[in-house]
């Protein structure tokens, strides 16, 4: 199995960027193996309680000249359903889902940009403020 790039955002502001071979949503914590040390090194565990947002990114630099699109445009047809993401924290996102269940853990949201650095993000329930479909 190949380790997914994670961005795992926490509730209280800090972000670890690592490699992880066992994310699941149905798993209460994974383990983060730090950017620089690779699969090699010790990993951190990351409880997914204290967590704001786990994002699968293409890469961990990104591309600061790119400027992602954060909301949906007249015409745009993504897979799933189209909803609006608002954490505890005012943050806001918007993007598809294939399915959602408040009383879960959470659930899988895919960008607004096809074309920006997140390829999905598993959103946790417990810090989402509000959610709604558009």
């Amino acid at each position: 199995m190949e380790a997914a790039k994670i961005i795992a955002r926490y509730r209280d502001g800090r972000m670890l960027k690592g490699l992880s071979q066992d994310f699941s949503p149905n798993k209460p914590n994974f383990q983060l193996y730090q950017e620089a040390e690779g699969v090699s090194g010790v990993p951190v565990r990351v409880d997914l309680d204290e967590l704001k947002a786990v994002f699968f990114a293409k890469s961990f630099t990104g591309d600061r000249d790119y400027k992602e699109r954060k909301v949906f445009l007249h015409g745009d047809k993504p897979s799933g359903r189209k909803v609006e993401v608002v954490f505890a924290d005012g943050e806001m996102l918007q993007g598809s889902v294939l399915g959602y269940n408040p009383k879960h853990s959470g659930f899988f949201l895919f960008p607004v940009d096809p074309e920006g650095n997140n390829m999905r993000a598993f959103v946790v329930n417990g810090a989402v403020k509000a959610f709604r479909y558009l």
